[in-house]
């Protein structure tokens, strides 16, 4: 698969076109490129993205899983939630790294598009028509590579993967089933969170 049709999937996996998930896509390939790697299939990769939650950009993290391959299913990726559009990917193989962040460079173009402007004022994006979706993404993918990303160097950083819990409970509170790390004691019980009325 060429980078446009990475591109192209990408969007259509995300649900609508605009610009954090374009530059999720490009930083992807980077990270990718950068450490000599292909898409994870298994758990070969892990990558840490610095979205945060409850903002406009967290679309970065759909471009970020698509491209990569690491996926929260999979429990590779995981966000550090600093509210910033860069991702480091670990090669688990080779015991390296690299961090790649977003560069705000077209920024003001981006803030100055109908699209922006529209969804500041709530329209949801799946509502904004396709051409002006499209021009973020292309204010994004077509610009220069050293305008809108900073490839950091390669270093030497090992992952190491914590265990997976395979082991289940059903929750006789609610009768639903619950992963066991996740059990909690109440009334002499193993209960779900929910059930057993204590704070997340």
């Amino acid at each position: 698969m060429d980078d446009t049709e990475i591109l192209a999937g990408a969007l259509a996996f995300h649900g609508h076109r605009c610009w954090a998930s374009t530059a999720g896509v490009r930083l992807g390939l980077a990270a990718m490129r950068a450490l000599g790697v292909e898409r994870a299939g298994a758990k070969e990769l892990h990558a840490i993205v610095e979205i945060g939650d409850f903002h406009g950009g967290m679309c970065f993290g759909d471009g970020i899983q698509y491209t990569t391959g690491c996926t929260f299913g999979k429990g590779n990726i995981e966000k550090s939630r600093e509210g910033k559009f860069a991702v480091t990917l670990f090669d688990k193989a080779s015991a390296r790294a690299v961090r790649v962040a977003y560069r705000p460079t077209v920024q003001p173009q981006i803030r100055a598009t109908s699209f922006m402007q529209k969804r500041a004022a709530g329209v949801p994006a799946s509502q904004i028509p396709d051409d002006e979706q499209m021009e973020v993404v292309h204010l994004v993918w077509d610009a220069p590579a050293e305008a809108v990303m900073a490839v950091g160097p390669i270093e030497a950083r090992s992952w190491i993967e914590p265990e997976e819990i395979v082991r289940f409970a059903v929750c006789p509170g609610c009768g639903e089933l619950v992963a066991e790390p996740y059990l909690r004691v109440a009334e002499g019980r193993l209960v779900c969170t929910a059930c057993s009325g204590y704070p997340r």
